[in-house]
């Protein structure tokens, strides 16, 4: 029988431009092709620690089987980890279109001062940008124009940090450091909101939510230190409640 083609792993070359780099990347996820079949092949759970998520991306470079959006967005990661350049953050949509809601992530991509994004989706606006916008909400309010093409109202946009580009590093990734009810706001307040979060994330003074409020992972144990531990009477009720 005919084994199916494996789209080669996409090198960087020192001659490329980041631009190309990143085309590089798309045309392999493209390659790798969106998943139709209503079948999700690779397990994604983003409360996951970083170097756990960078296996999976590695299993669906060996495995080549079609992906979703929140696979390109691991995947996407897993291909950019080696240039500190190129900065990646994960955004996050949720929309309405004719009674139902629906979600969807691209990766957000900064360097050089222009934003852009790398993704699959079965749109082909709705996935990768060029590395062209000058302002992260351009790159936001490009999504939202895209989606009203096929109807979709914007209700949610949730911006997440900057993904380190240590591929053993055992935090998860922020997914929602921003979340804005756009469908509420007028964009002259969203163009505001955005930049002011893109300014303090190039200054990197944006700590992850979880420090300051922690998602139910945290509160299984190990990793706290122990003066956490002594947090607080209500705290180590929600411990005993879940043993």
């Amino acid at each position: 029988c005919v084994q199916p083609s494996v789209p080669p792993m996409p090198n960087y070359k020192l001659s490329m431009s980041i631009p190309e780099w990143l085309q590089a990347i798309q045309t392999y996820m493209k390659m790798l092709q969106y998943n139709h079949t209503g079948t999700q092949f690779f397990e994604i759970r983003k409360n996951r620690p970083l170097s756990g998520l960078m296996e999976t991306a590695k299993e669906m470079t060996r495995e080549s089987l079609p992906i979703k959006c929140l696979e390109a967005v691991i995947l996407g990661i897993y291909l950019t980890n080696g240039q500190p350049s190129v900065e990646r953050f994960p955004i996050s949509f949720k929309t309405h279109f004719s009674g139902n809601y629906f979600h969807h992530v691209v990766l957000g991509i900064y360097c050089n001062g222009r934003y852009g994004s790398l993704g699959m989706s079965r749109r082909s606006d709705l996935m990768d940008k060029p590395l062209t916008y000058q302002t992260l909400s351009d790159l936001i309010f490009e999504f939202e124009d895209s989606y009203k093409k096929y109807l979709h109202s914007v209700k949610k946009v949730k911006i997440g940090l900057y993904v380190p580009h240590e591929p053993h590093s055992f935090q998860p990734i922020e997914w929602k450091q921003l979340v804005l009810n756009v469908s509420k706001m007028m964009r002259t307040e969203v163009r505001k909101e955005l930049e002011k979060f893109a300014r303090d994330m190039r200054m990197k003074i944006l700590k992850p939510s979880s420090a300051h409020s922690p998602m139910r992972e945290r509160s299984r144990g190990k990793s706290l230190s122990p003066r956490r531990w002594q947090a607080s009477p209500q705290r180590r009720a929600c411990r005993r409640d879940k043993s």
